[in-house]
């Protein structure tokens, strides 16, 4: 059985434990919305150039690199994967909206 200081040591280093994470995660949160800033930046590059919202190969290799990443971080390389096609998935879809809004723009009678 555990004593009442045992279990208060535990909660304590728990506590401190769960700031930690915490932190990473606010970390996180202000790295993805700078990452998306740039792929922002992008999608208005290809919108006013008409090139496709999504790049194939550039995902491919993407996916391979970050693989690689993932495996010397010792993160699993799938779920690496997982989460660079959710991010890429939300940026498509910004990248297919700033299209729209160009070719809207670029011809303002065929808006209904």
């Amino acid at each position: 059985m555990t004593s009442i200081d045992d279990r208060d040591a535990a909660m304590t280093e728990l506590l401190g434990i769960r700031s930690s994470i915490d932190n990473i995660d606010a970390a996180l949160i202000h790295l993805l919305a700078e990452r998306f800033k740039f792929t922002q930046q992008v999608g208005r590059l290809k919108a006013r150039h008409g090139l496709p919202p999504s790049d194939p190969d550039r995902e491919k290799r993407q996916i391979a690199r970050l693989r690689a990443l993932a495996e010397d971080a010792h993160l699993d390389p799938a779920f690496a994967e997982k989460w660079f096609n959710f991010v890429v998935a939300e940026v498509i879809q910004h990248h297919e909206e700033l299209a729209g809004e160009a070719s809207a723009a670029a011809d303002p009678a065929g808006a209904v």
